[in-house]
């Protein structure tokens, strides 16, 4: 049976969510949708591998950012895990960590250009906030009894090498593999903003209707992801590391002018940079915060709840495809294609697509999001269920679902969504860059407008808020004794 507390939160959200579609721009506003999509999947069902110039070297850009990127943000990540007991250190990662990989992007293409130091540091930065956190974790659990078999007077750094990261390394080892696959999904989306990954020519094929070209693209994306276990091998790493760089491309060089200007002069709010004084700099923040800060964070708000909630509906519904209990072999297999298809394609390309399909509104972000993040919790959960062992009596088919299962997993499925809330908050936020207005949709303006100022304080607002919305729930996880691990 599910305690109260329990039962009465997950109301209390889905009564949120409800409310929530009351303010909602929720339509499909294209002329004809269902001919679009039908469309789009006989693109993916028929892919053109050989229209499309630059396509292989799309894809090892892809792949040698997000090495390089990853790999950097794994090294910082780490020194910074060795000091994340101390209250700057956690900030500072927490607030690097909740601005999103686009935005960090955006803010370097205005003064390194198209250059590949843009999406190396738009990766490895956040990144390394991640890391620093997960890595602080898993050496605090490491066992510390090996510590203590050591002869006296050994070495702090002796002792730390020897005891805690050979008990840690597995788990090291997995999370930063596991991490390497949310980073090529994050290389390839940076094509968005212009850099040379995938994203860059998917965009430029769905903006010309070549549903064929698209296609080939997704499909490559697809296998990337899916045969990871058998193209990265910690023999072939140094090898893939030292061979990555070269492969990133070759951008305009850095004029370091650019830079200091950005920092002495872009950021600077307009008022303090023409000399109005604190009068002046008071209303330009209140008219921002009244134009742009307070709707962006309605709508973010407003987004991200509805699509928590149908991201819950959609793991519950899909969990059992992959599920022992239910079903033969050929269905179990069919739900796994499905759940790797949903939780390998990024957010912001299904919201990419599905805006291009359905029209302008929230509908096609709180699809993509639900689509994305119930394909990750659908695919733990199944797997947990394949370990729950049912006695002979059992019932079967709904009453197994109902009565045997979802109580049994419910508690780690709860956990798994309110981790994943801020993540979800993080991609609502740069959804706005598609014109849907979420807080992304305000920056990306700014931006356009050449107003850096405003940008800034927008992108700090959207970090504050998911720190928020990270606190929130890490707070609910403990009040209700919810425990996960980490996912990206």
């Amino acid at each position: 049976m599910l305690s109260y507390p329990v039962v009465r939160t997950s109301l209390l959200f889905v009564a949120i969510a409800i409310g929530g579609l009351f303010f909602a721009d929720i339509a499909i506003t294209a002329s004809n949708p269902w001919r679009d999509l039908g469309n789009f999947f006989l693109g993916v069902m028929t892919p053109d591998f050989f229209s499309t110039e630059g396509l292989l070297t799309a894809l090892l850009r892809t792949v040698a950012f997000a090495f390089v990127g990853v790999a950097l943000g794994s090294v910082f990540g780490f020194l910074l895990s060795l000091v994340y007991d101390r209250l700057p250190v956690r900030i500072f990662s927490a607030f690097i960590r909740a601005i999103h990989e686009l935005f960090w992007a955006l803010i370097f293409l205005q003064f390194f250009g198209f250059h590949p130091l843009t999406g190396v540091l738009a990766i490895a930065i956040p990144y390394a906030g991640i890391f620093a956190k997960v890595y602080s974790e898993i050496l605090d659990e490491a066992d510390p009894s090996p510590a203590r078999t050591l002869p006296p007077g050994t070495g702090a750094l002796a002792r730390f090498l020897y005891t805690r990261i050979p008990d840690c390394w597995d788990q090291i080892r997995t999370y930063t593999a596991y991490r390497l696959e949310c980073g090529l999904r994050s290389s390839a989306i940076l094509g968005f903003v212009g850099l040379p990954t995938l994203g860059f020519y998917l965009e430029s094929s769905f903006s010309q209707g070549s549903y064929s070209e698209a296609g080939a693209m997704l499909v490559l994306f697809y296998v990337l992801i899916a045969t990871i276990p058998l193209w990265v091998r910690p023999r072939l790493l140094p090898v893939y590391l030292a061979g990555a760089p070269f492969f990133l491309g070759e951008g305009l060089p850095i004029v370091w002018g650019n830079v200091a200007r950005f920092f002495t002069e872009d950021i600077v709010p307009a008022p303090i940079r023409s000399g109005e004084g604190i009068e002046a700099l008071g209303s330009w923040f209140g008219e921002l915060m009244l134009q742009a800060a307070l709707p962006g964070i309605w709508n973010t708000l407003i987004l991200t709840q509805i699509a928590l909630v149908a991201t819950g509906i959609l793991t519950l519904l899909v969990f059992p495809l992959i599920s022992n209990h239910f079903g033969g072999p050929v269905r179990r297999t069919a739900g796994h294609v499905f759940l790797v298809i949903a939780r390998s394609t990024p957010e912001y390309i299904l919201a990419y697509i599905l805006l291009q399909l359905w029209g302008p509104s929230m509908l096609p972000a709180v699809v993509a999001l639900a689509l994305h993040n119930g394909g990750i919790i659908g695919h733990l959960i199944g797997r947990q269920t394949n370990g729950i062992r049912l006695r002979p009596d059992a019932p079967v088919g709904f009453r197994r679902y109902s009565w045997e299962l979802v109580p049994r997993i419910y508690r780690s499925f709860l956990a798994f969504l309110f981790y994943r809330w801020e993540i979800i908050m993080r991609e609502t936020a740069i959804l706005g860059i598609l014109g849907i207005y979420t807080l992304g949709f305000y920056v990306d303006s700014a931006i356009q407008n050449i107003q850096f100022d405003k940008a800034i304080v927008l992108i700090v607002i959207t970090a504050l808020l998911n720190i928020g919305i990270d606190t929130l729930g890490r707070f609910i996880r403990r009040r209700l004794a919810l425990q996960t691990m980490p996912t990206c």
